[in-house]
């Protein structure tokens, strides 16, 4: 039994971390600069905004993999390999966080919805820690192990709307990433046709970076579980 469990243990740590391994390994397998590309990644982005007339849109350094569109302070960041960067990569990232800029300027609801639900996170998770840490009291106060089950049910479904908020999101990346950014370098002729696979690789892992965490997420549910069990 406690070998079935470490199995099934391993294909669950398996299925957390291998989305973020392979997102991290497509973008580096096309991260080499090129010296036949005109302009970096921070350009191209400051270009597409332009075009967009998105002007007042700024184009930032985030720190190495914080690359993000920012709707509050619209705002496009970019690391630095991908902001000074004359990659596959560097260009395919900045087409991306380029979209949602885009999309934030044409009233996409389910951006919206993302930066609302984001928004009230915080919040949620506030009171996830608060529930949990009045469980006990109220279980030695009241000694009702019902409202102690409740109480932790109601904690546990908090700390999933951060899985929820990821989930939401993938329409969100797969627009940007499929419905925007590649046309873009295809129709602008910013990347070579040969070069078209790659970046449509990258865009992929792109819009996935936030399915990854959103596994993640899940490992600290899992942790709570633990926790509770004891």
């Amino acid at each position: 039994m406690a070998l079935v469990l470490g199995f099934l243990g391993l294909l669950f740590l398996a299925a957390i971390f291998l989305p973020q391994w392979w997102v991290r390994r497509v973008m580096r397998a096309h991260a080499t600069d090129r010296a036949d590309f005109p302009g970096t990644g921070g350009e191209l982005a400051r270009h597409l905004l332009d075009r967009a007339r998105l002007a007042h849109v700024r184009v930032e350094l985030a720190p190495p993999g914080g690359d993000h569109y920012d709707p509050l302070d619209k705002v496009v960041r970019l690391s630095p390999d991908n902001h000074d960067g004359r990659s596959i990569t560097a260009v395919a990232v900045a087409a991306h966080e380029a979209s949602h800029a885009m999309q934030d300027a044409d009233g996409d609801r389910l951006l919206a919805t993302r930066l609302k639900l984001a928004g009230s996170l915080r919040a949620i998770e506030v009171a996830a820690a608060i529930v949990l840490a009045l469980a006990p009291l109220a279980m030695l106060v009241l000694k009702s192990p019902v409202l102690l089950v409740l109480q932790i049910g109601v904690a546990l479904a908090l700390l999933g709307s951060r899985v929820l908020v990821h989930v939401l999101t993938l329409p969100v990346e797969l627009d940007a990433s499929f419905a925007r950014a590649l046309p873009i370098l295809e129709k602008g002729g910013f990347l070579p046709a040969e070069d078209l696979p790659k970046a449509k690789s990258v865009l992929r892992a792109a819009a996935l970076t936030y399915v990854a965490s959103a596994l993640v997420s899940l490992l600290d549910i899992a942790r709570l579980f633990r926790v509770l069990r004891f």
